[in-house]
């Protein structure tokens, strides 16, 4: 069974919009774990717009207490990033070939020009015992890439499919994920997948065998506002009613 890793980013964004801890991550993290969610992932930019390097510290000490659940970090590998994932050891840490000021991610590695600076990367997490895992498109030379520079796994970077979904192209397109996540599969890499997954798209998408990993946060907060306004404003409503009757 694939494994789901909510991603926090977006509740630390709200978070830091107001300059104080409110959301508080740690409780939004015991909250998804407490609903069954098998980890939690973020991923710290440099300019700590949402997630912070401080949260890798406090989710790491939380993650302590859910023996059962794995913290994924994400991120481009500068000397910051990698000193902190060194320092705490999360139990995966996601390359992502991220500028700094980047909105999203939006791309795989091209390991044709990279190969060497990633390898070194993943070198320095193996011996750490950090399982590692790269951004990738679903480009069955990246993917032969990768297996040679040992990464653990990889994550195939689903827009296109989310982009597809529901359109002419969709079964195509699907198809080029279906045949790189058997790639890779062969070549002894582990498959996760992530961005732009939701509660539409998700179950086509893990018909694919041997999904590892879904990390999804985006899609998930905006659902969890579908899911869950109405009955939070039924709340503030009761509250104003029993005020005006007390």
């Amino acid at each position: 069974m694939s494994r789901l890793s909510v991603n926090l980013n977006k509740i630390a964004l709200l978070r830091n919009s107001r300059g104080h801890d409110y959301p508080n991550l740690i409780e939004f993290a015991k909250k998804a774990l407490a609903a069954g969610a098998h980890g939690i992932t973020i991923h710290p930019r440099p300019d700590q717009r949402h997630a912070t390097y401080g949260d890798v510290r406090d989710l790491s000490e939380l993650l302590t207490s859910y023996p059962q659940a794995e913290l994924n970090i994400e991120g481009y590998p500068d000397d910051t990033f990698m000193e902190i994932v060194l320092k705490h050891r999360p139990d995966q840490v996601t390359l992502v070939p991220d500028a700094p000021k980047q909105l999203t991610s939006d791309h795989g590695w091209d390991l044709r020009e990279g190969r060497e600076f990633v390898g070194a990367k993943i070198s320095k997490l193996r011996q750490a015992g950090i399982r590692s895992s790269l951004f990738l498109d679903p480009d069955p030379a990246q993917i032969g890439l990768a297996a040679a520079i040992h990464t653990d796994r990889i994550e195939l970077y689903t827009e296109a499919y989310a982009a597809a979904f529901g359109g002419d192209q969709e079964a195509t397109v699907l198809d080029r994920y279906r045949r790189a996540a058997v790639h890779a599969q062969q070549s002894g890499l582990g498959v996760n997948a992530g961005h732009d997954l939701n509660l539409d798209n998700l179950g086509r998408f893990l018909g694919i065998p041997g999904i590892l990993e879904v990390s999804i946060g985006h899609a998930l907060t905006v659902e969890a506002l579908d899911y869950g306004y109405a009955k939070v404003i039924g709340k503030y409503l009761q509250i104003i009613g029993d005020a005006s009757t007390g």
